[in-house]
């Protein structure tokens, strides 16, 4: 567990709220989401292995994934305009991709976008960084996985729908407008307040975020275990039509 320092957690603490509304919807969506239980994605064909790239993905975003990007978290939404999505982690094994899990999830209530803004409702297109997770539960895979900042800072505003409380639970951060190597919910935006932030991976609550990405708790645990830093996981995300663009 990652220990900060006295000024960093007093003004993570009263930044919190405001980053937690900025990370998820509170528009009441029922729990449950579509997963089968063993957090594979319900319906989905077997894991395909040895292929050369990374399905769905077109030569734009593909060039933006580092060649030394050994895990990647493929986010493929359904539509611009719908919050529905498929997560798919991909392994890199040798020269070859090896399709490892898939669950479904969702993204932003209102789609996805290539310019995203505070509040509006969308997931931001593109390839991140992921360095960083925690939550309100331990680690999942102590020692194994991510720097894992855990505190109760993560929990969810009881007044907001009993159905989100627990989206926090788990949470990886997304490396859009953030500073590498703090927590998920440090307050700091490096491209300012007005790009948004506190873009995360999180637990579903049933429907659209509002920016986030979210899928299963054991689609949560299997990536906090499974994700190392030393092989420099991303994340390519977006709708299906700008993924390929």
């Amino acid at each position: 567990m990652r220990i900060s320092g006295t000024l960093r957690a007093w003004a993570t603490a009263m930044a919190g709220i405001a980053l937690l509304a900025g990370c998820t919807g509170t528009d009441g969506g029922r729990g449950g989401g579509r997963h089968d239980s063993g957090g594979h994605r319900a319906g989905a064909a077997q894991p395909a292995s040895n292929l050369g790239r990374i399905p769905g993905l077109g030569e734009r975003l593909r060039s933006r994934i580092p060649a030394e990007a050994g895990q990647v978290v493929a986010v493929y939404g359904k539509g611009e305009d719908s919050a529905d999505a498929t997560v798919v982690l991909w392994t890199k094994n040798g020269g070859t991709w090896d399709r490892t899990r898939s669950w479904d999830g969702h993204n932003g209530k209102r789609g996805w976008t290539t310019d995203h803004r505070e509040n509006d409702k969308r997931s931001p297109v593109g390839v991140f960084s992921l360095t960083d997770a925690g939550g309100v539960l331990p680690d999942p895979g102590p020692g194994k996985g991510l720097p894992y900042s855990r505190s109760a800072a993560f929990a969810a505003p009881r007044s907001w729908a009993e159905s989100h409380w627990h989206d926090f639970d788990y949470v990886i951060a997304i490396d859009y407008n953030r500073v590498k190597g703090t927590a998920p919910n440090d307050p700091n935006r490096p491209e300012g307040q007005a790009k948004g932030g506190s873009i995360w991976l999180h637990m579903d609550h049933g429907s659209g975020t509002s920016g986030c990405v979210s899928l299963s708790k054991s689609g949560m645990e299997y990536l906090l275990r499974t994700l190392d830093p030393a092989r420099h996981p991303v994340v390519v995300m977006g709708d299906k039509a700008h993924l390929k663009g």
